[in-house]
């Protein structure tokens, strides 16, 4: 029996780690990987292949299978779900009919409460917890474009045994993914998230990209508070992150490519459907749960939600 990955949104991130898993694999007689797509997306990769290119290569790549049909794709042995994460519960029904209770679920979206919503739907499945480091995007249908060096993939549970887990690891890293499996995942997840969380709302809030944050005084200013204020409710919730936290994430920004910008931010330049409620509508919510003050980020909600 083959083993069959169902990857669920092919984007930046699902279409790049997509991708290497459906080269790895093309030919295998043990693992079939199927994109789940829809539109100019599924048209553009059933007749011409996916295209990921970075900054020194440029490869095309097929699927086993391109298609939106849940009679078509059939039972997955493992889902990896990249859409936004405002699409997690629409995307997820659509194609519940490839989900049964052996199915494991690895969900590679920005914010950090796709685990807990994804248990609402599929209360008997297997969820992971992962988080990805990657700067990549939609250039055109059926198009991925990758930036710099950055292609870390984190993933774990507190609860799959780590034969599972060793497995899913053994299956990324023969597709040449660098992933990590890692047991304190809840705080892995959560460095990521007040990464993405601080970029994503400074970035549109300033309409600015990321050399616009670093270089300009007042702009770092706001995007060191939101990051003192994010890590703040990370801390009341009880999770163990590191002492220097905010100069780790400013680091990792220091490196990242200074014209790019976040997702969100060009979402919303594009007139598009934005993840302002996983990224900076949640940090709000829970600095009110726990009592811990975020005026930074309720004023660039405000702003944001009334755009």
């Amino acid at each position: 029996m083959k083993t069959r990955i169902g990857i669920l949104g092919i984007g930046g991130v699902g279409g790049y780690f997509g991708g290497l898993l459906a080269k790895a694999y093309l030919n295998s007689d043990t693992i079939e990987i199927i994109f789940i797509a829809r539109g100019e997306t599924q048209n553009a990769i059933a007749q011409n292949g996916l295209k990921i290119t970075t900054d020194t290569t440029e490869s095309i790549v097929f699927p086993k299978l391109v298609s939106n049909n849940p009679a078509e794709i059939g039972a997955l042995d493992v889902l990896i779900c990249a859409t936004k994460t405002y699409d997690i519960e629409n995307s997820l029904a659509s194609i519940k009919d490839c989900i049964n209770s052996e199915t494991m679920i690895l969900p590679l979206y920005n914010g950090v409460d796709a685990k807990e919503r994804i248990k609402t739907l599929f209360p008997e499945n297997t969820i992971l917890q992962a988080c990805v480091y990657i700067v990549s995007m939609i250039e055109a249908p059926g198009v991925i474009k990758k930036f710099g060096t950055y292609e870390n993939l984190f993933f774990g549970s507190t609860t799959v045994p780590i034969s599972r887990l060793e497995v899913l690891q053994s299956i990324f890293t023969d597709a040449k993914i660098e992933s990590y499996f890692v047991e304190n995942i809840e705080e892995t997840v959560w460095e990521k998230f007040i990464f993405i969380s601080a970029l994503a709302s400074a970035t549109s809030y300033l309409n600015e990209n990321i050399g616009g944050i670093l270089n300009n005084s007042r702009n770092k200013e706001l995007y060191n508070s939101l990051l003192n204020e994010i890590s703040n409710v990370a801390l009341a919730k009880g999770l163990k992150l590191p002492n220097d936290i905010v100069v780790q994430t400013i680091t990792k920004l220091e490196k990242t490519p200074q014209n790019n910008t976040s997702s969100m931010h060009r979402d919303l330049l594009a007139g598009k459907t934005t993840e302002v409620k996983s990224l900076t509508e949640y940090v709000v919510a829970e600095g009110l749960k726990y009592g811990i003050p975020t005026p930074n980020y309720q004023i660039i909600l405000k702003k944001l939600t009334s755009i």
